[in-house]
C-alpha cells in the first residue's frame, strides 16, 4: 500500500514512520523547503508529555528525542505576587522512568524527518498541496506545480488551518483564536537558571501576562510569555523589530515577582508574535481515502501542553487501525472511534487553561487564593493521570491488504 502524508512537521513524519511499520509505504509531502543552521534556531520550546513518549517509542524514536530534550519533572505555579500556589507533576513517566521532555519544536521535526528519511521514506520539501480528491479505488493530491500524486489514502497533517480538512469536508470549521498570542526565548548562561527548581517549569500568573521557564542542564534558561490581546496581524508583525517586542514584553512582566522581566531583558527572542488557536470540534474526521490526523483534526490550545503529544499518538494509533482494518475507510472508521472521545476532552482542558491565563475583571492577586485551593483540589497529580497516563503501542502485525 501507498500513502501521501501531508505536513513535514512532527505529526506527518511520525505518521509515516508508523504507517511503514505496518507495511504502508509513505510519502510525506511539506510545503516549505528545509532550512538547516540558523533558520533551524527559530520557534520555541514545548514539552512532550510521557503519553506522547510512548508513542515516540512505539516507532522507535525515543531515544533519538532524549537526545534533544530535557528532563522535566514538575510544574511550580505562581502568582503574581511570588506565592506557590500549587505543583502539579509533568505526567506520569514512562515504565523505565523516563519523564517529560522539553524540547525546541523545529529540533523534534528535524529529529523525525531525518529519521523518516534513514529509515527509506522519502520526505518531499517544497511541495505544497493545493487540493486532494479521493474515490473508491485511490485518493490524489494536486501540488502547486500542477503536478498530480496517486495513493491509496491521504492523510493530511498539515496543522490547524489545514488544507487537506476542506477536502474531507469543505464545511469544516476553521481554527479558533483562543485570545492568547505567544512568544519565546532563551537567556543563555545565566545565573538565574540555578535558582530555579531544575527539571521543572516554573510558570507565573502575572498581572498582564502568563510566563513559563526552564532551566536547561547546561545554565540556560529557556521561557516564553503568552500575552492577553488581540490578534496581532501581518502588518504589525513586520513593523515590529524583535527588541520592540522584547522591550514590550519586559514592561508586561515589570509589576510580577520573580524572575520573568530579567530573562526577557536579558535574553533573545526566537519566537515572536504567535497567534494560539485551537480546533474544538471537527465533525468529519475522515472521507474516502483521506483522513485528518494531529492540529489539522483536534489542535488544543498550547495550553493544554499536549499538542505534540497528541498528534504522536494518532500516528500510532492511525497505523494501528489501518494495520487492524480489512479496508482503508474502515481503519478510518476505527481511529476515529478510538480517539475522538480523548482529544475533544484534551481540547477542551486546554480551552480552559488558556482562559486562565488572561485576568479578569477582578485582577490576577485577588484570585490567587482561589488559585491555591484549585490546585490543591481540582488540578493534581491524580486528576491528569488520565491524560499522561495513557499509553499507547505498535505491535508487529500482518499489514493492511490492498481494499
Amino acid at each position: 500500500m501507498k500513502a501521501l502524508v501531508v505536513g513535514g512537521g512532527i505529526a506527518g513524519p511520525a505518521t509515516a514512520l508508523a504507517l511503514q511499520q505496518v507495511g504502508i509505504d509513505a510519502l510525506v509531502l511539506e510545503s516549505h523547503l528545509e532550512s538547516r543552521g540558523a533558520g533551524d534556531q527559530v520557534g520555541s520550546y514545548f514539552t512532550v508529555a510521557p503519553n506522547g513518549l510512548s508513542a515516540l517509542e512505539a516507532i522507535g524514536t525515543l531515544e533519538l528525542a532524549r537526545g534533544i530534550g530535557s528532563s522535566t519533572r514538575t510544574n511550580l505555579m505562581f502568582g503574581a505576587t511570588g506565592k506557590l500556589l500549587g505543583r502539579v507533576t509533568a505526567g506520569t513517566p514512562l515504565a523505565d522512568g523516563t519523564p517529560a521532555l522539553t524540547m525546541k519544536r523545529s529540533h523534534l521535526g528535524r529529529l523525525l524527518g531525518d529519521e523518516a528519511r534513514s529509515r527509506g521514506i522519502e520526505v518531499r520539501q517544497g511541495a505544497r498541496v493545493v487540493s486532494v480528491a479521493t474515490d473508491a479505488g485511490a485518493a490524489v493530491a494536486t501540488l502547486a506545480d500542477g503536478s498530480e500524486l496517486s495513493a491509496d489514502l491521504v492523510v493530511g497533517a498539515d496543522g490547524v488551518h489545514s488544507t487537506v480538512r476542506r477536502a474531507v469536508d469543505p464545511g469544516a470549521p476553521g481554527a479558533r483564536y483562543v485570545g492568547l498570542t505567544n512568544f519565546g526565548g532563551i537567556t543563555r548562561g545565566t545565573a538565574l537558571a540555578s535558582e530555579l527548581a531544575p527539571e521543572s517549569w516554573h510558570f507565573v500568573f502575572g498581572r498582564r501576562s502568563f510566563f513559563g521557564a526552564h532551566p536547561t542542564p547546561a545554565g540556560d534558561v529557556v521561557w516564553f510569555v503568552n500575552v492577553p490581546r488581540r490578534e496581532i496581524a501581518p502588518a504589525e508583525r513586520a513593523a515590529t523589530t524583535p527588541e520592540e517586542w522584547r522591550d514590550r514584553l519586559a514592561r508586561l512582566a515589570e509589576d510580577d515577582a520573580g524572575p520573568a522581566r530579567a530573562l526577557i531583558e536579558a535574553g533573545e527572542l526566537e519566537l515572536a508574535g504567535d497567534n494560539t488557536y485551537d480546533l474544538p470540534h471537527v465533525p468529519t474526521w475522515h472521507r474516502g481515502r483521506i483522513a485528518l490526523v494531529g492540529d489539522a483534526l483536534h489542535a488544543p490550545s498550547p495550553s493544554s501542553g499536549q499538542g505534540a503529544s497528541m498528534a504522536l499518538e494518532d500516528a500510532v494509533e492511525l497505523a494501528a487501525s489501518l494495520r487492524d482494518a480489512g479496508s482503508v475507510p474502515e481503519g478510518f472508521a476505527r481511529f476515529e472511534a478510538r480517539r475522538r472521545a480523548r482529544v475533544e476532552k484534551i481540547v477542551k482542558v486546554g480551552a480552559r487553561s488558556s482562559s486562565a491565563k488572561i485576568p479578569g475583571r477582578v485582577g490576577r492577586v485577588p484570585l490567587e487564593a482561589m488559585m491555591r485551593v484549585v490546585f490543591r483540589y481540582a488540578v493534581t497529580d491524580r486528576s491528569q493521570e488520565w491524560m499522561t497516563g495513557h499509553r499507547v503501542t505498535l505491535q508487529a502485525a500482518p499489514s493492511l491488504g490492498r481494499g
